[in-house]
């Protein structure tokens, strides 16, 4: 398994396997933006959306030609914020979790921040989920939560926890 970015040219074919890792995350009851009657159609088309935007990276985690981990890094563009940037759509597949995948997607993330200049990343998660404990072994620091924030994918209103990361050098 590999971590790359996804460039301009790879959009077209990545939007697949993008969508079916999406709708796969929220099967698995990820709290992503999405409730659970997202088709892989509707999961394509945001993807074939954001991925236009010429201030956000991502980055795929492939097992072969699969792709079973995205992250996204949201550059902000304001001139007092020029040294911070948002992480956002950390997913891995059900099927590829417990393999180190999210913190290859994160690392990756975070050096090309780094390289960029950007100094604090922001993120947010859904309070009590897998993902928060996994940002927390990251390096992460809760700074708090808002309750009732958002939709789980079945509907129920759940908090989400706000994170953030000093990176060194």
């Amino acid at each position: 398994m590999h971590v790359t970015r996804l460039e301009a040219d790879d959009v077209r074919s990545a939007l697949p396997g993008l969508g079916g890792l999406l709708v796969d995350s929220v099967e698995g009851g990820a709290s992503v933006g999405f409730l659970d009657t997202v088709t892989t159609a509707e999961a394509q088309a945001w993807w074939a959306g954001v991925l236009d935007d010429p201030d956000s990276l991502t980055w795929v985690a492939r097992d072969g030609d699969d792709i079973v981990g995205s992250v996204r890094l949201l550059l902000v563009t304001m001139p007092n914020g020029l040294h911070r940037a948002e992480v956002s759509k950390v997913l891995v597949r059900r099927s590829h979790r417990g393999r180190g995948l999210a913190r290859q997607l994160m690392e990756a993330a975070e050096t090309e921040a780094r390289r960029l200049g950007r100094s604090l990343l922001v993120l947010d998660t859904q309070t009590g989920s897998d993902a928060e404990g996994i940002y927390a072994h990251l390096g992460w620091t809760r700074l708090g939560e808002i309750p009732d924030y958002a939709g789980a994918p079945d509907g129920t209103l759940v908090g989400t926890t706000i994170m953030f990361k000093r990176l060194a050098g």
